[in-house]
């Protein structure tokens, strides 16, 4: 059971995800003063009326972020922490966290590889967990850059940081499980899945080590989650026209389809490396594509320094979940030590980037928005 260590929003109380890593979790709760019991039973409580649910965009670890984790540690340690601490505060308050780690991760003290092969240091995981972030999907085109044994050391990795994961197997039996996790008695699956791997082959021809984006495969997952348990199902999904902020066929094709889907309650996207809308279709929502959380793309007047923060509000009522959503502006700055920035709250601040920052806001706005959606901005 996920145990949520920090101040909830609005009262809002708990739920999330994961995929290929655990199997469906059950806990158990003390019964309460007064209460009495069927003997040999336990008293549930009440499920909560309200989820909060925060997801960012890609974890792309360039060489220039390395550089920024060695400023910001001491004593020779490296340190990812203060690079996301503008985002820190809305990610704390969630209460599940999303982020997309689409880079396996090295051996501590490497070597570490950028662009094409990556391998990021793994520091980055225990710095996402610092940060507030409760999962990391996993299933990407660079899933496969460091074979079998980096898909398996970034999972372990992830293990030790406390982070659960979803999108990528060390055993075929892991691929069959789909992760729900149970947060304050609310149960939540996330699917993980890719458009494909660059060409890169299947680790020792072991096609269960990560899933390709399929409608059919999709569907069938999330009847499973359903069948195991879930009540609310988040399917990520690595798609897109790498620095298009628009859709391309796949995008349209496989998102109305996904949410048709009575068993899919939200959809989530990454790989672009720039901001794409947000689709609300029969109050349920996509979010194409966040951008990066983290990147160094030495553009930062382009809209790969711009990224996405969507935050989705599940209120459970007499016919089911109704969903609201938000979101939040981000830019990542390009002079040492690089951060990513919360946009509004810099604004509020008046740091001196007043200019960058508001053509930030005004881009990611009207890519937000080209699809007809009105979320609301955080």
């Amino acid at each position: 059971m996920v145990v949520r260590r920090r101040a909830v929003l609005g009262g809002m109380l708990a739920g999330a995800a994961a995929l290929a890593t655990t199997g469906c979790l059950a806990d158990t709760y003390a019964d309460t003063p007064g209460s009495s019991p069927t003997p040999g039973t336990q008293k549930q409580p009440e499920k909560p009326q309200r989820i909060t649910v925060v997801a960012t965009g890609d974890v792309l670890l360039h060489e220039r972020l390395w550089t920024t984790a060695k400023r910001d540690g001491s004593g020779g340690a490296w340190d990812f922490a203060p690079l996301m601490s503008g985002v820190k505060p809305v990610v704390q308050q969630a209460d599940l966290a999303i982020a997309h780690l689409e880079t396996p991760l090295a051996k501590p003290g490497g070597p570490y590889h950028g662009y094409p092969l990556f391998q990021g240091p793994p520091q980055i995981a225990t710095a996402l967990k610092q940060t507030g972030y409760d999962l990391c999907t996993t299933a990407s085109n660079h899933s496969f850059d460091g074979g079998a044994a980096g898909v398996d050391r970034t999972l372990d990795t992830l293990d030790k940081a406390g982070l659960k994961h979803a999108g990528t197997a060390r055993t075929r039996s892991e691929a069959e499980q789909i992760t729900i996790v149970d947060v304050h008695g609310v149960k939540v699956a996330s699917l993980s899945f890719t458009f494909g791997f660059n060409g890169l082959p299947c680790p020792n021809g072991e096609t269960w080590r990560a899933a390709k984006i399929s409608v059919k495969s999709i569907r069938s997952r999330a009847q499973e989650a359903r069948d195991r348990g879930a009540e609310l199902v988040i399917v990520s999904c690595h798609w897109g026209t790498e620095y298009s902020s628009k859709l391309d066929d796949l995008q349209r094709e496989v998102g109305p389809q996904l949410l048709a889907d009575s068993n899919i309650d939200l959809v989530i996207g990454h790989h672009a490396h720039v901001v794409q809308p947000m689709q609300e279709i029969d109050g349920k929502w996509i979010a194409y594509g966040h951008g990066n959380l983290v990147a160094a793309h030495r553009e930062p007047e382009s809209r790969k320094a711009e990224g996405l923060l969507t935050r989705f509000t599940f209120t459970r009522g007499g016919s089911g979940w109704r969903t609201v959503a938000e979101y939040a502006p981000l830019l990542m700055t390009d002079d040492l030590p690089v951060r990513v920035l919360d946009v509004r709250r810099e604004l509020a601040r008046d740091t001196g980037r007043r200019k960058r920052l508001e053509v930030a806001e005004r881009r990611t706005t009207e890519t937000v928005t080209a699809l007809g959606a009105a979320p609301k901005m955080l």
